[in-house]
């Protein structure tokens, strides 16, 4: 099968790339082994039981429906061969393009220790969500088990502290309904010596003070050197006893980006050029968390981190920058937007740094912009509104969650067209 583009990944990027295209009439063949494009920053949020998987987890065809020239075929990929830019499929298909985009996403990075990738939940997609929820909500059944309430968090990067401070509320919630015993802590380990290590000095102080004010125990400085199934050993000689270990503490570029062709750069990503390109294979681009995108035009310029928003922009970039190539004209230097960063911390606790010069706000104000930021990012519109109910929910009744946590699951609106818009979460592939 032949296209004008191919792309590997239905992530941020593979969607920003793959619509950009769509609207200019190419035709764009997306591959994905998922059926569904999912929003990373809101996993946490399926695994306390605040929203519902499909909330953040979008059918691809849904979301290109009104982009004809664009096909989705969901599939294993086997091998990416970057010399001519060809995928082959795991059932022996094969898919070429005059351009091939690699936007596969990234996968948690275990470090080579003991125990991480058997014993501990990673959150980095929504199957990951599920069954960290699925988890907790089974150890709910057996209150008597040693550690079956306390919970250990590795990383103290966004993904921890968010997950770290939904927990403790979950936990709180849980503990006022009744409906768990007056024991059970959080705690987040990291080697690092503070929390949020992107923000500012003044933000890495308001995290700690939101989460040590929710009786989580901070563990900084402190390596794991071995996850058991019944809790991690710290490299101070220390251990945890713990039933769930949650793994924000890494990610590296998905596995077929070492076997692609290029040598693999910090990550295992794969190095691009200026302009998105990779070197020595034409018609190649990489983009999102598989690949090391550069600051700056410059030889010295360092890599942008993995965030949504240069996956987004980087994405959208390759397209135009394809569309200037069909033109005959000549590639253009990525050049990012930095719209600042933000965290959510807790109930009315969230800390955001706002453009260039990173203007802080804290608190309600910044609790406020993290909820309407991400829900505008959201794919869909039944999505954006099932997320504002169901934060609305949440924020009025601090044991919704809790309930949902011990009775059912998180349920969506019955959408009119809802068929279409389910997207098929199977839950037997770990990382």
């Amino acid at each position: 099968m032949t296209t004008d583009v191919v792309i590997l990944g239905g992530g941020l990027a593979g969607i920003a790339c793959a619509g950009a295209l769509g609207r200019e009439g190419v035709s764009v063949t997306l591959v994905d082994r998922n059926d569904y494009n999912q929003f990373q920053p809101l996993l946490y949020q399926v695994a306390t039981s605040q929203l519902p998987a499909e909330d953040i987890a979008r059918p691809l065809r849904a979301i290109l429906a009104d982009l004809p020239t664009v096909d989705v075929v969901v599939a294993d990929v086997e091998s990416a061969k970057l010399s001519d830019r060809t995928l082959t499929l795991r059932d022996g298909r094969t898919i070429s393009g005059d351009h091939l985009v690699i936007a596969a996403g990234a996968r948690p990075n275990f470090f080579g220790i003991p125990g991480a990738a058997e014993h501990s939940f990673p959150l980095y997609s929504v199957a990951d969500a599920e069954r960290l929820r699925r988890h907790i909500q089974a150890l709910l059944e057996h209150p008597d088990e040693e550690g079956a309430f306390d919970i250990v968090v590795v990383g103290a990067g966004p993904t921890g502290v968010e997950t770290a401070g939904a927990m403790a509320e979950l936990g709180h919630a849980l503990r006022v309904t009744g409906h768990l015993p007056n024991r059970g802590s959080v705690h987040v380990v990291d080697r690092g010596p503070v929390l949020l290590p992107p923000f500012s000095d003044k933000a890495h102080e308001y995290a700690k003070k939101k989460l040590t004010g929710e009786n989580v125990v901070l563990h900084l400085g402190k390596g794991v050197t071995q996850v058991r199934e019944d809790g991690v050993d710290l490299d101070d000689g220390t251990s945890i006893v713990a039933r769930t270990v949650i793994w924000g503490g890494g990610e590296s570029a998905a596995s077929i980006a070492s076997d692609a062709g290029p040598a693999a750069g910090r990550g295992g990503r794969i190095d691009v050029r200026p302009d998105l390109t990779v070197e020595g294979y034409p018609g190649v681009y990489a983009v999102g968390d598989v690949a090391n995108v550069p600051a700056g035009v410059e030889e010295t310029a360092h890599a942008l981190p993995q965030l949504g928003s240069v996956a987004q922009q980087s994405g959208a970039w390759t397209a135009h920058n394809i569309m200037r190539e069909r033109r005959g004209e000549a590639r253009m230097p990525f050049r990012y937007k930095d719209k600042g960063i933000m965290a959510m911390i807790g109930r009315n606790a969230a800390v955001a740094e706002v453009g260039k010069h990173r203007h802080q706000v804290e608190g309600p104000a910044a609790f406020a912009a993290w909820l309407g930021v991400h829900a505008m990012l959201l794919n869909g519109v039944h999505c954006k509104i099932d997320a504002f109910l169901t934060w609305a929910w949440d924020y009025f009744d601090r044991d919704h969650s809790a309930m949902l946590e011990i009775y059912s699951a998180p349920q969506r609106i019955v959408w009119a067209h809802e068929d279409s818009d389910q997207p098929h979460i199977p839950l037997d592939r770990r990382p």
